[in-house]
C-alpha cells in the first residue's frame, strides 16, 4: 500500500461545500471513491475512502469536500502497484489528521495533535511505505505577530521531528501556502512557508483559490483546483515515473 498523510487545519481537514454548519453532500467526480483508495478510520481500521475524509477525526466541526481524494485520485494511473510486499495492503492508503482551529503550537512533539498523527502514522505503516506528508496549516498562526513570526522554526521543527520519528529523514512534505488568514500576518507566515530550508520538502501555492463567503475556507471547486496541484508537486519532485 502506498500510504499518504494528511494533516494540519480546517482546509485539509476539509470545508468545500460547508455552508452555515452544514455540508451539501456534493461531491466532485474528481473526488468520487475508489475500490484501490483506502482510508485509516479513527479506530485504526481501513476502510475505503470518502468524502469527508476527516468525519471521525475533526469531529467538532462539520467537515466537507477536502484536498485528500482528488490529490490521490490524480495520481492513480502513476501508483499501481503490482507486486506489494508480504503483509502489505494493495492500493492506497490516506491517514487524515487533520483538525480545524489548531496552531502550529499544538503540533509540537509531545502535544496531543503530534503524538496522535505520529501514531496512526506508524499503525498505517505496517501495512505499506509511508510516500509523504501533505500539511495545510498557519491561518490560526496568522492572528497574531507572536505566532506568525515563530513560524518558520516552528514548521521546520515540526518535519523534522516527524522524520525523526518515523524513522525516515528524507520523508516528503508538501505543504501548502496560504490562500486565507488574517491580513496583519498572512504574509509573515506565508514567508515563513516559503523560506523552509529543508530537503525534499515542497511548498505549494492555494493564493487566489477561491473561498466560501467566510472568507477563510476553500471551496469545493478550489479544493479540486488544490488537490490536483498537489498531485502535480508530488509527481513532479518524488516519482521518477509515471
Amino acid at each position: 500500500m502506498r500510504i499518504f498523510v494528511l494533516s494540519g487545519q480546517s482546509n485539509m481537514a476539509g470545508r468545500g461545500g460547508v455552508h452555515h454548519r452544514r455540508w451539501d453532500g456534493v461531491v466532485p467526480p474528481e473526488g468520487a471513491p475508489d475500490p484501490s483508495i483506502q482510508r485509516l478510520s479513527a479506530s485504526l481500521d481501513w476502510e475505503e475512502a470518502r468524502e469527508p475524509l476527516h468525519a471521525d477525526i475533526d469531529t467538532t466541526k462539520t467537515c466537507g469536500v477536502g484536498p485528500g481524494m482528488v490529490f490521490v485520485r490524480a495520481m492513480l494511473p502513476c501508483l499501481q502497484e503490482d507486486n506489494p510486499g508480504e503483509g502489505a495492503l494493495a492500493g492506497i492508503g490516506l491517514v487524515p489528521c487533520a483538525v480545524g482551529g489548531t496552531a502550529i503550537r499544538e503540533w509540537a512533539r509531545g502535544e496531543h495533535l503530534y503524538e496522535q498523527m505520529v501514531s496512526r502514522a506508524r499503525v498505517a505503516a505496517q501495512y505499506g511505505e509511508i510516500e509523504a506528508v501533505l500539511w495545510y496549516q498557519g491561518e490560526s498562526d496568522a492572528e497574531s505577530h507572536a505566532s506568525a513570526a515563530a513560524y518558520l522554526g516552528n514548521i521546520e521543527r515540526l518535519i523534522a521531528n516527524v522524520r525523526d520519528d518515523l524513522g525516515m529523514p528524507r520523508l516528503p512534505f508538501i505543504q501548502v501556502a496560504l490562500a486565507s488568514g488574517d491580513k496583519r500576518n498572512i504574509d509573515k507566515v506565508r514567508s515563513a512557508q516559503f523560506s523552509v530550508n529543508l530537503p525534499d520538502v515542497v511548498t505549494v501555492d492555494a493564493m487566489g483559490l477561491a473561498l466560501n463567503e467566510d472568507n477563510m475556507h476553500l471551496t469545493t471547486e478550489s479544493q479540486v483546483k488544490l488537490g490536483k496541484m498537489l498531485a502535480e508537486a508530488y509527481i513532479k519532485n518524488f516519482l521518477t515515473t509515471c
